[in-house]
């Protein structure tokens, strides 16, 4: 090889390290930033304070159900098909969808666990 061509794949090579270890650092940062919220919910959410329009056969609602269970997070959960409450309350929301999960009186359509964190902190004054 020539020396321009070692300094070529030399620099393509610094270059792929630096893209790598980018891309670790935002994975690690998003991994802490998720825990964060997890604690946050968890130190914050009261009974009451969550509840999870649900469906039996949605794939989401069982992965949120799991997550709240895992990282200690009070909620409520009601079942559209079996509730007829809970059923009401959907039809009143005209949600397309579920998870609807209602924090502190506010809807939100599907899972998101940083949104949730985001309206219990702007609802935590009204309390």
């Amino acid at each position: 090889m020539t020396t321009a061509a070692t300094r070529e794949r030399r620099s393509w090579l610094v270059l792929a390290g630096l893209v790598l270890g980018v891309a670790a650092l935002s994975q690690g940062w998003a991994a802490l930033n998720r825990q964060s919220v997890a604690q946050t919910l968890a130190a914050t959410a009261r009974p009451g304070d969550i509840v999870m329009l649900s469906s039996t056969h949605c794939g989401i609602c069982t992965r949120a159900r799991q997550w709240f269970q895992e990282h200690g997070v009070a909620f409520d959960e009601c079942f559209v098909e079996n509730n007829a409450a809970c059923a009401e309350r959907f039809q009143r929301l005209m949600a397309p969808g579920t998870p609807v999960i209602i924090v502190r009186g506010r809807a939100q359509l599907g899972f998101d666990p940083q949104r949730i964190a985001a309206q219990m902190s702007a609802t935590e004054g009204a309390r």
